[in-house]
């Protein structure tokens, strides 16, 4: 999926929602433990429920790679399901990889070829030999770690070096890199006030952002600062949709929570566009 093609699927749906799939076995409804797959009937269901309310979907990865080769097919199974019935979804495999080149570019192939995610998060500790084999790939898209809205975020990333915050400092050295206009960035919804500066420094890229709802980020706050003219966020809720229920009634539920955030949405974009 090109950037465009992203934009003209939040103008069409008014939202500009991601739906992560953070997948624990221990939270799912009991009834789906019965199943061949229980990780995929779930994401089937979340996805059936909610498609027409996002625009993108982001599992998370070490939520299937802890279930080891079943979690690995049942990945394979809901890429597969995406891709072919809701093909104008954005898929966002969140892996935060990030190697030596030789590996990074292991690692592209796996979610880029193998799977057929449309992009993939990674962390840019190691620099560019470490990021660009993802950019290599021509109409992928590599979500890098920005500004993050765990706790530890403040050991490293806002540290003043030589007079400016390290996040910024990453920020701007990733977009020297070659085709660096295949990036996106992660930023935490719970650093709300960081955005103005981020945008003077990236005002036209897509930033992904979770952290909205569960871990007390508010949407008003991100859209009021983070916000370009194409919009320019996909805010993602994972536990705060997927989790309303472990009843029977989850995907129910899950729809229900998602109607929430999107329809907030599109009253923040009729705004937006006024």
């Amino acid at each position: 999926m090109t950037t465009q093609q992203l934009i003209e699927q939040i103008q069409i749906k008014k939202s500009f929602l991601c739906v992560g799939l953070d997948v624990d076995l221990t939270k799912i409804p009991q009834h789906l433990l019965s199943t061949e797959d229980p990780i995929f009937e779930f994401n089937k269901a979340i996805i059936d429920a909610t498609h027409d309310l996002c625009v993108a979907y982001k599992p998370n990865i070490a939520f299937f790679e802890a279930y080891g080769i079943k979690g690995w097919q049942a990945l394979q199974k809901t890429i597969d399901y995406i891709n072919q019935y809701y093909p104008n979804l954005f898929t966002i495999a969140d892996a935060k990889r990030g190697d030596i080149g030789n590996t990074s570019s292991m690692y592209a192939k796996a979610f880029f070829e193998d799977l057929e995610f449309d992009s993939v998060t990674i962390a840019p500790y190691m620099g560019k030999d470490s990021v660009e084999p993802f950019l290599a790939f021509e109409g992928k898209h590599t979500i890098m770690l920005a500004l993050t809205s765990n706790e530890g975020a403040f050991d490293f990333q806002t540290l003043n070096v030589n007079g400016k915050e390290l996040y910024k400092q990453v920020i701007e050295t990733s977009k020297t890199w070659k085709n660096s206009e295949n990036l996106m960035y992660v930023v935490g919804a719970t650093k709300a006030e960081y955005f103005t500066e981020i945008r003077k420094i990236v005002p036209d890229s897509f930033l992904l952002v979770p952290g909205v709802g569960a871990q007390g980020g508010s949407l008003q706050e991100v859209c009021k600062y983070g916000m370009n003219k194409n919009v320019g966020l996909l805010i993602n809720s994972s536990r705060g949709i997927i989790y309303t229920s472990n009843g029977e009634d989850f995907a129910q539920k899950a729809r229900e929570e998602a109607l929430k955030l999107q329809q907030e949405m599109e009253d923040i974009l009729k705004t937006h566009q006024s």
